[in-house]
């Protein structure tokens, strides 16, 4: 009898040919990566130049022949996409075969569909590498805070984008002219919607909050707005208030009051956000990603490392799969443990609507340079409650005048109606720019 597990994957790209690497040397790590064997690899050209250390007898482009081989026991998914990734996977649990994915599109959109099914064919299916890259989130959240009652998850959660604030705020750069170097270096995809668009970001930060709440979040409602819209005189100014730009994606306990039947209510988005120099999150530059978790009695912990990358990511699926190795070398059925070892949903969650989400808010007016617009500014805010932290005046051109604004915590509902009696003052130009800010 075969002693080793036998590995299937999906895929070969950047992260799958990373995770071959580690499972091809395991001399000076941890034992069990020794007990790991590949059997099999589904690609999508057959032809394509590789390594010497894959044998092309183990290579495939049908994928259906990875999880049919009896000698894989563990199927890797890193093909990315929906589907037929989301297909696979379901096919995978069906054939008794645990699963481990780095796919955090699939998971932030059918993850409770595929725990049921995982519950049902008694295997796991394993994530840490669909959120942070190499950072281990998903298996503190699970396990180690299990404990706490988390109040907060804020979060770098997208090196892309975070590299390009990084550049735009150190060097002054336009945002088109960093994309451009992102994509050069390979930070960015040549079609980088997902990532400066934010979508990439509210997929991770739906797994985090389901997760760390208990219940599963409904992706397709949360707000979501990324950076490529962002003027570099937004974050110029920003660094003159003192502030950071960072694209945050956010989820908290919304202020509503929960019933003891009800659901419980969450607040979700993601938005460019100013952060204050001196808070934790500000000095996370680069392509390094970060998670802060604010609960009780823990209070702040942050997690921080490489958020991409083949290495990184590499490291955070083989690590799922030693945790299923590990089991499975121990004789235990996965049956009498949870699939998805503590990350089963145990509540209801609702989400708030975009117009109920309480923040402090940056705002840049483009304003006539003339007396007593400031004051009728603060007048339309004054008369709906909205207080305001701090006003100024910056450069005045031909253009007009531009005024920045940082208001107190407001729900966005009621800001949306001042900004509206703001635009139609006869001395407001433009509502140039609108941010979250902490």
């Amino acid at each position: 009898m075969d002693e080793n597990i036998g590995i299937g994957l999906l895929g070969l790209g950047t992260v799958g040919s990373g995770v071959v690497k580690i499972i091809q040397t395991p001399n000076g790590r941890n034992p069990l990566v020794g007990k790991l064997s590949i059997k099999r690899i589904a690609v999508r050209d057959l032809t394509k130049q590789r390594e010497a250390s894959i044998p092309q007898s183990i290579l495939t482009e049908r994928p259906d022949e990875v999880i049919d081989d009896p000698s894989v026991q563990i199927v890797i998914e890193v093909m990315g996409g929906i589907e037929p990734a989301r297909t696979l996977i379901l096919r995978a649990i069906k054939a008794g075969k645990s699963v481990v994915t780095a796919n955090k599109a699939v998971i932030a959109r059918h993850g409770e569909e595929i725990a049921i099914a995982a519950k049902e064919a008694g295997v796991y299916v394993l994530i840490e590498a669909a959120v942070g890259g190499g950072i281990p989130i998903i298996e503190p959240l699970k396990q180690s805070l299990g404990g706490n009652k988390i109040s907060r998850v804020s979060g770098i959660i997208n090196g892309t984008t975070n590299y390009i604030l990084t550049r735009m705020d150190k060097e002054g750069a336009d945002y088109s002219d960093v994309l451009k170097d992102a994509q050069e270096l390979g930070y960015a995809e040549s079609d980088p919607a997902a990532d400066v668009e934010g979508l990439d970001a509210a997929d991770k930060i739906a797994i985090l909050s389901g997760l760390a709440f208990g219940g599963a979040i409904n992706r397709d409602k949360i707000p979501t707005k990324g950076i490529n819209s962002l003027n570099n005189r937004d974050v110029n100014y920003a660094k003159r208030l003192g502030y950071v730009v960072k694209l945050l994606a956010i989820s908290e306990r919304h202020s509503k009051k929960q019933n003891k039947n009800d659901s419980l209510p969450l607040s979700l988005w993601v938005e460019p956000t100013l952060v204050p120099e001196k808070h934790p999150l500000s000095s996370v530059n680069d392509v390094n990603n970060a998670i802060l978790i604010e609960g009780s009695p823990i209070g702040q912990v942050m997690f921080y490392g490489p958020g991409a990358g083949s290495g990184p990511t590499a490291s955070a699926v083989v690590a799922d799969i030693l945790n299923i190795a590990g089991i499975q070398m121990m004789g235990l059925h996965s049956s009498i443990l949870d699939p998805l070892l503590s990350g089963s949903s145990w509540r209801k969650c609702h989400l708030a609507e975009e117009a109920e989400i309480n923040q402090k808010n940056y705002l840049r007016l483009i304003a006539e340079d003339t007396p007593g617009v400031i004051g009728k500014i603060g007048t339309i805010f004054g008369q709906r409650d909205i207080s305001i932290e701090s006003i100024v005046q910056f450069d005045a051109s031909e253009e007009g005048a531009e005024i920045v604004v940082i208001t107190h915590k407001v729900n966005k509902g009621k800001l949306k109606a001042a900004l509206l009696a703001i635009s139609n003052l006869s001395e407001i130009k433009d509502i140039a720019s609108h941010m979250g800010c902490l």
